[in-house]
């Protein structure tokens, strides 16, 4: 899945980002350099996907010798 940040900004300067296709607390840290630099972290929303573990997948290859 592709990993997406969106980014909002309110008239009154209020910045929310939604970060998408990043699964478990992995996603903290996908969004950890923006929120450093946008200041204090006021409200943090945790949807579904923060709750899902992320699968890592092993590629395995056997070669027969013919």
């Amino acid at each position: 899945m592709k990993k997406e940040m969106e980014i909002s900004i309110s008239p009154e300067g209020e910045i929310t980002i939604h970060v998408k296709g990043v699964k478990g607390k992995k996603c903290l840290d996908f969004s950890k350099f923006l929120e450093g630099a946008m200041g204090e972290v006021v409200e943090r929303e945790k949807t579904s996907e923060f709750y899902e573990e992320e699968v890592e997948q092993e590629n395995q290859s056997k070669l027969h010798d013919t």
